[in-house]
């Protein structure tokens, strides 16, 4: 079982929730330490850790069958921090999801896999997973979830056409989805995009 690393307010005390998810070579700790630059005050914050630091194997567009067993099971440790945070009593509208890299196609992955009205979802440099996108995976109605993508116009891992098609496929399934593509070639978390979750999606 994945270890789950916790901070910010007791569960049994927050009534706002976030899971954040890691990069692929990175820790869940290293994703915790973003946390005090993001207006999560008053959030529960859940920060699974992957085994051997990452997701699945390979480039979230190489092959499927060569990421699909990792990838499942990846899913499945974001589905059981979920789990825990709506049994303890704080429900989907108020469960956000972030992720970077890696770990941001991950959490739009998910978040499209079961979709429904959450938080919000903050994907830092990430699409959508698989060789080519496949709409009947996807299930469900965001009912106006706020969607942040932010990344770098010429990215090395993540392109900007499935960054664009991603967004399209999220808008089509009910999201509210913004796009910031960036001039500059750096794969990292700009301080641009951080000013403007904090000031549109952590409120």
């Amino acid at each position: 079982m994945s270890e789950l690393r916790k901070s910010g307010l007791p569960l049994e005390q927050a009534k706002k929730a976030i899971i954040l998810i890691h990069g692929r070579g990175a820790t869940a700790e290293s994703i915790l330490s973003l946390s005090s630059y993001l207006n999560l005050t008053d959030y529960a914050i859940l920060a699974p850790q992957a085994n051997g630091n990452s997701w699945y194997p390979f480039g979230f567009m190489a092959s499927d069958e060569g990421n699909k067993t990792t990838l499942e099971r990846s899913l499945g440790v974001i589905a059981a921090a979920r789990e825990e945070l709506l049994a303890a009593g704080i429900p989907d509208e108020r469960i956000f999801f972030l992720g970077f890299s890696q770990g941001a196609c991950l959490s739009l992955e998910f978040a499209a896999r079961h979709a429904t009205r959450f938080g919000g979802v903050v994907a830092f440099t990430g699409g959508l997973v698989g060789e080519k996108l496949q709409p009947e995976k996807y299930s469900g109605d965001f009912r106006d979830t706020p969607i942040f993508i932010g990344s770098s116009d010429r990215d090395f891992h993540v392109p900007a056409k499935r960054i664009n098609e991603s967004a399209e496929l999220l808008r089509t399934m009910g999201a509210d989805v913004t796009v910031q593509l960036y001039d500059d070639p750096d794969h990292t978390i700009r301080a641009e995009e951080i000013n403007w979750v904090n000031q549109k999606i952590f409120l």
